[in-house]
């Protein structure tokens, strides 16, 4: 990664989208989005692990259902890469509020409501570092 531009930021496809089978379309979003997927694990949080990766919220009033709802299925992780991906899978996950989501985003596609907004995104270059070493080894990553 020389170009300065291209970043690193993880993806999480939520338990709402992985039950109702929709991890294919928004993979589908993601490569079309041109972001390069470098890693990719299905994984069924504990609730000891999602409070790991949600520990930044600990103590607001949506923290135990949030753990609860992350623990409740299976989930895709997924490392992406691309130019100013951080910022560019933001705008093509969609607002964090569904009813708030431009058009043909994953949110407003896919998602309900706030809590179940089908896919999560790094909001940071910090926090992309971070979650992405939450769920994945280096050698795990191919660009």
């Amino acid at each position: 990664m020389s170009d300065q531009n291209v970043q690193r930021t993880l993806a999480i496809i939520k338990p709402d989208a992985f039950g109702k089978k929709l991890s294919g379309k928004i993979i589908d979003i993601i490569e079309n989005a041109g972001l390069s997927i470098i890693g990719l694990k299905v994984l069924r949080l504990t609730a000891e692990k999602a409070g790991g990766f949600y520990a930044v919220h600990k103590g607001k009033p949506f923290y135990d259902s949030l753990l609860e709802f992350m623990s409740s299925g299976k989930i895709i992780v997924l490392a992406l890469e691309g130019t100013d991906a951080i910022n560019h899978w933001r705008s093509v996950m969609g607002a964090t509020d569904p009813a708030k989501a431009e058009e043909g985003t994953i949110r407003k596609l896919y998602g309900t409501r706030i809590e179940r907004n089908a896919c999560h995104g790094s909001d940071a270059p910090e926090t992309a570092e971070v979650e992405l070493n939450y769920f994945f080894k280096p050698e795990e990553l191919v660009p």
